[in-house]
Order: C-alpha cells, then sequence, then structure tokens
C-alpha cells in the first residue's frame, strides 16, 4: 500500500504533467493555428471562417463574439507567459475592435461586421457586450491600457442601464441598435426567443468578475453581487440543480432543457466571481451550489469521459455529442472541485476529459480543436474549425487555467 507521500508525489508528477500538456497545446495547437493561418493582412482583424474542412473563408463576415473572445485569449497568453508575439496579437485585437465594432453614434458594440469591416447587423445583444467587456478588460488587466479601460466602463454601464430590469432583478437579452426593444431577442436559431436566459446571465456575470480585478470599484461589486444572488435564487432549480436555460421576464421557467456543459461551466464561474469579492458570508453560501451543480451536470458524464451537450427532460431527447467547448469547461469545472474542497474524483474526472480531448478532438495536423465527436468519435467535418462561435477561447482557457491553477499549487517543488 502506498504511504500517503508516495501518493502525494504521483500526484504531483501528475500535475506536472498536465500543466506542461496543457502549455503545449495552447502554444503549438491553438495559439500557433490562429496566428499562423486566421490573420486578415489585407482589411485587418482576423478572418470571420474556417470551414471544418480546412477551407478559409477570406469573405466571411466578422462577429463582434469571436473578436471579442480572440481579444480574451490573446490578452490572458500575454499576461501568463509575457511572450511579445501574443501582445502583438492582443493589441491587433484591441485596435481592430475600438476602430470597428465600437457604435460611436448609440453606444455598445455592434453584433456582426462584413469582411471589410462595415457593420452589417448592429444590434445590441448583451451576451456579446458582456464578451467584449471580458476581452477589453483582460486587455487591461494584461496591458494596464486606460481607453481599453475607458471603454470597458462605457459598456458595463451600457448593460446596467439598458439591460438590467430593474423591476424583477436580472438582464434582458437584447435591444435594437438605438436601445429600443426589439421582438426576436434570440441569441442564435437554436435558442428560445425568451427575455431572459442562463447563458447571458453566465456571460455577464464572468466579465463583471474580470472587470472587478482591474477596477473594484462599488458599482461593479454590487452588480457582481447581484448576479451571484441570481444565479442561487433565480437561475438554480431547486429541485434539479441544474440550472434552468430561458425565463420569463418575472422569471417563470420556460422549457425543460437540461444544459450539463453550461452547468458545469457555471459551477466554476460562479466560484471565480465570488473568489474575486473575497467576501466570506458570500463565499458560504456560494460554495456548497457550487458543487451542487457541477454533480447535478454529472448526469451528462459518459464512460469514455467526456460530456455530453444537453437533454431535454420534456421530450425524453438527449444529446450525445461531445462539443469541443463542453469538454473543455468539464475539465475546468471539476479540477475546480478538486483544487477547491481537495475532491480525488473530481481530479479523475477532469484527466478523463482531459484525455478524451486528447484522443478525439485535437487536430494534430491542422491545428485547433474540432467542432464536436459522435459517440463513436467520429468527427464533426461539418461544422466550422474557426467561425462565428467556434474559436480559441473555451480551449484557450482550460489550458490558461490549469496552468496557473498548478502552479499556485506549486508543483514543481
Amino acid at each position: 500500500m502506498k504511504t500517503r507521500k508516495q501518493e502525494d508525489e504521483k500526484r504531483r508528477q501528475i500535475l506536472c504533467e498536465l500543466q506542461n500538456e496543457c502549455r503545449q497545446i495552447l502554444e503549438e495547437n491553438i495559439l500557433k493555428f490562429w496566428l499562423d493561418k486566421m490573420r486578415d493582412n489585407e482589411h485587418g482583424g482576423w478572418y470571420g471562417q474556417m470551414k471544418g474542412d480546412g477551407s478559409l473563408v477570406k469573405t466571411a463576415n466578422k462577429g463582434g463574439i469571436l473578436n471579442a473572445r480572440l481579444l480574451w485569449t490573446f490578452s490572458a497568453a500575454y499576461r501568463l507567459t509575457g511572450k511579445s508575439v501574443y501582445f502583438e496579437a492582443a493589441k491587433r485585437c484591441n485596435e481592430y475592435i475600438l476602430s470597428h465594432f465600437i457604435d460611436k453614434e448609440y453606444g455598445g458594440i455592434y453584433w456582426e461586421l462584413d469582411y471589410e469591416g462595415n457593420p452589417v447587423n448592429t444590434k445590441k445583444q448583451f451576451y456579446a457586450l458582456g464578451f467584449m467587456l471580458y476581452g477589453l478588460s483582460e486587455y487591461v488587466r494584461a496591458t494596464g491600457n486606460k481607453e481599453s479601460l475607458d471603454c470597458a466602463l462605457k459598456l458595463f454601464h451600457c448593460i446596467e442601464s439598458h439591460s438590467l430590469d430593474t423591476l424583477n432583478g436580472g438582464y434582458i437579452e437584447a435591444c435594437k441598435r438605438d436601445w429600443s426593444e426589439m421582438n426576436d431577442m434570440r441569441l442564435s436559431e437554436k435558442d428560445e426567443n425568451y427575455p431572459k436566459s442562463q447563458n447571458t446571465h453566465l456571460h455577464i456575470i464572468e466579465p463583471y468578475a474580470n472587470l472587478y480585478r482591474v477596477c473594484p470599484t462599488p458599482s461593479v461589486a454590487d452588480a457582481l453581487r447581484r448576479l451571484i444572488n441570481l444565479f442561487t435564487e433565480k437561475i438554480l432549480n431547486p429541485t434539479t440543480h441544474h440550472l434552468d436555460l430561458f425565463f420569463s421576464m418575472d422569471w417563470k421557467r420556460m422549457g425543460q432543457l437540461e444544459s450539463y456543459g453550461h452547468d458545469i461551466e457555471c459551477s466554476w464561474l460562479l466560484h471565480e466571481a465570488a473568489l474575486v469579492l473575497n467576501d466570506e458570508a458570500l463565499l458560504k453560501k456560494v460554495e456548497p451550489v457550487v458543487r451542487m451543480v457541477a454533480q447535478a451536470s454529472e448526469k451528462g458524464l459518459q464512460a469514455d469521459g467526456s460530456m455530453c451537450y444537453e437533454a431535454n427532460v420534456e421530450t425524453g431527447y438527449f444529446c450525445e455529442e461531445r462539443h469541443w467547448w463542453v469538454q473543455a469547461e468539464t475539465v475546468v469545472g471539476f479540477f475546480n472541485i478538486f483544487e477547491h474542497f481537495g475532491d480525488e474524483d473530481s481530479l479523475s474526472k477532469s484527466l478523463r476529459c482531459f484525455n478524451y480531448i486528447k484522443k478525439h478532438l485535437i487536430d494534430y495536423e491542422g491545428g485547433e480543436w474540432w467542432w464536436s465527436c459522435d459517440a463513436q468519435g467520429h468527427i464533426n467535418r461539418e461544422e466550422d474549425k474557426a467561425g462565428f462561435w467556434k474559436c480559441p477561447y473555451h480551449n484557450g482557457r482550460m489550458c490558461m487555467e490549469l496552468m496557473e491553477r498548478i502552479n499556485s499549487m506549486n508543483c514543481e517543488k
């Protein structure tokens, strides 16, 4: 039987190997792909699409979400590694965003540009404003850039002024360009048309936590606390412990979808928000929910270590597709439970999903990750390799989260 010291040493070796693998995947597989293949040197910024078969679409529209996530990723990579190549890429992202995506007349950002940088969809989707705030705040965190901080704060005030429901609490999905009401507030054609969603709230709490790191003002802190309370009191289903997805204005639950990817992602982002505020009473309230939601997400875990996307309890539909982003968030979410609560079983879940990613989702020849696999491991080449929704944010962040977390645990000592 191994002694406690031997077990600790074995775990240390596993974590060190994991950290090194994450660094290699981040730099050689993910970031290298974007630097070598996706820079638009003719019209600026980054190309909007590469199809799953590897063909580059130079005239594809450029999405606000893609560009915001690129800004976050390269900014975080520079902050973490100090390498100038990532600073230059982050600077490129930042300058293109400030020049093209910011709506200088009404404020906020455009949803979508054409390949030359002209607005083609000017709606104000607050999910997108949240991601742009996330990217800008990370650029500030990495570089201290004042212009980007000013822009981030303006976006924060846009969200608080135009999305916040002061009567019922929470944030609505979208407005027209001039902030007037719009009927179709869906994030995408796959979503239901309801005024509030878990997904948008998740990607507002995420940038607010990051903004608080660089601008710890009372207004940001208050907004962050409100969001944390919304997740624990409104969005969390008290019966199933899953996070419900869609809501009416007065928080009536709409539909019976369960999204296991969003559950596990939210578990660690909710925890992060409370940790950033450094409020012991709030952490005491949040941490049981963090563990509860992570445990509920295990309904989607499969024998091969992967996590399935979602299910509809009402119809019996169960999506067995293994999406790239769901696997990345599963690795981080269960590692978070291990790191903060000492749960060795959660470390095993994290490692098994990481091994699934290495075996099935990483494109070792072409770079980046595939969109998804089916239950038999067949690669989905129909969806984008890079595009409006496919970017280096989930998988790049997975690598950087583990690199930072393992480093803080002093695995090399």
